[in-house]
């Protein structure tokens, strides 16, 4: 397991505009301050991701995205509740209260509350992360540190080691308002 220290110095590290490795449910994810524009624009380049696609924020709790959910109908916060901590992405509408590097071309932007507990260590300490596969662009998704240090020495700041969660396949994407599977687990 790794050291609440480890952790806290990770913290350290995305204040100062870090782009770094971490293991998630299933697979490796890159993931930098979403509220600094540059490390989210170097996030991009390391992955050779064009910024219209949009990026996934991760919490660890529902109330880190208060400041995005407050006007939602009750029943959509129900729903959201009944999947996290858990493997389910929801798409939910911005209100334009995220920048453009996060949301991309989009009306909605992904949001998860991860059950990982060093992802959740990590949100509870620095807030909503981006979180995006560890991968360049077209190439699988990294499932060993191996693998990251692989597709991205020198690139990025820190490599997080631990435990991947044991999930076979990414997050469930889902809308929010339709309800409808965007991607299937």
């Amino acid at each position: 397991m790794i050291s609440s220290w480890r952790v806290q110095q990770a913290a350290r590290e995305i204040r100062n505009g870090a782009v770094l490795a971490y293991p998630t449910e299933a697979v490796w994810g890159l993931g930098c301050d979403p509220w600094d524009e540059e490390a989210v624009h170097r996030l991009l380049a390391i992955k050779s991701r064009p910024m219209d696609k949009g990026l996934i924020l991760i919490a660890d709790n529902i109330r880190q995205f208060d400041f995005l959910l407050e006007d939602f109908p009750e029943n959509w916060i129900d729903r959201l509740g009944s999947t996290w901590p858990g493997p389910t992405t929801w798409l939910v509408p911005h209100q334009n209260l995220l920048p453009e590097w996060i949301t991309g071309q989009h009306d909605s932007v992904a949001l998860r509350v991860s059950d990982h507990p060093l992802v959740g260590e990590l949100c509870a300490l620095v807030g909503p992360l981006v979180s995006t596969s560890a991968n360049p662009a077209g190439r699988p998704a990294a499932r060993s540190r191996l693998r990251v240090e692989q597709y991205f020495r020198g690139q990025i700041d820190l490599v997080l080691g631990g435990a991947l969660g044991g999930r076979k396949n990414p997050s469930l994407i889902r809308d929010l308002v339709s309800g409808e599977v965007i991607r299937p687990s």
